[in-house]
């Protein structure tokens, strides 16, 4: 019998849920299954996969295939390096403990990028709601000046200057004047 680890749909409509099975090749795609191995939810940022790494192992080693979509899943995981690094030792290449220093030192760094990934995920995240945040104070500032200034009350300036400009004119009528008055009494 030939089986395959591959994904079963689940979830709603445009929201999918994947369980990850070992499968009998011919069986359907949603049909029966022989054991299953975790779950795949890509609907997150970064994709939340949960998976039973023992179980996945003893499959893989003992000889089921992957399709492309959980080759990737496994690979993801380390599934696919764990399978390379025994198959390694099985041959004699490696001692066990060099492959499982090889896999730790793997795993830790994976983990490193994946932490990474999350943090700037959240950094873009905070800067994207504090640029809304701010933006949406320039426009509640500029909606509150144009209330303000359409409920302040109208200023009449125009008869004040006319006023202050009739002052500055007598006063220089009446020195007119005076001046003539002077002159004419010399």
């Amino acid at each position: 019998m030939s089986t395959k680890i591959r994904l079963q749909r689940g979830g709603r409509k445009g929201r999918p849920v994947y369980s990850i099975v070992v499968a009998d090749a011919r069986s359907k795609r949603d049909g029966r299954f022989i054991e299953k191995l975790g779950t795949y939810n890509p609907n997150t940022n970064p994709a939340t996969i949960d998976l039973n790494f023992d179980s996945t192992l003893s499959w893989v080693m003992k000889g089921a295939q992957p399709t492309d979509t959980a080759r990737a899943i496994l690979s993801y995981r380390g599934v696919m390096m764990k399978k390379h690094l025994l198959e390694g030792v099985r041959k004699g290449a490696l001692t066990e403990e060099q492959a499982e220093a090889k896999f730790e030192a793997w795993v830790s760094e994976k983990e490193n990028k994946i932490e990474g990934k999350v943090q700037s995920l959240n950094d873009a995240a905070k800067a994207s709601k504090s640029a809304r945040l701010a933006a949406e104070a320039e426009v509640n500032n500029a909606r509150k000046a144009a209330i303000e200034a359409a409920n302040a009350p109208v200023v009449e300036e125009a008869p004040a200057e006319e006023e202050a400009a009739a002052e500055e004119e007598a006063p220089t009528a009446e020195a007119t004047e005076e001046a003539t008055a002077e002159e004419s009494a010399e």
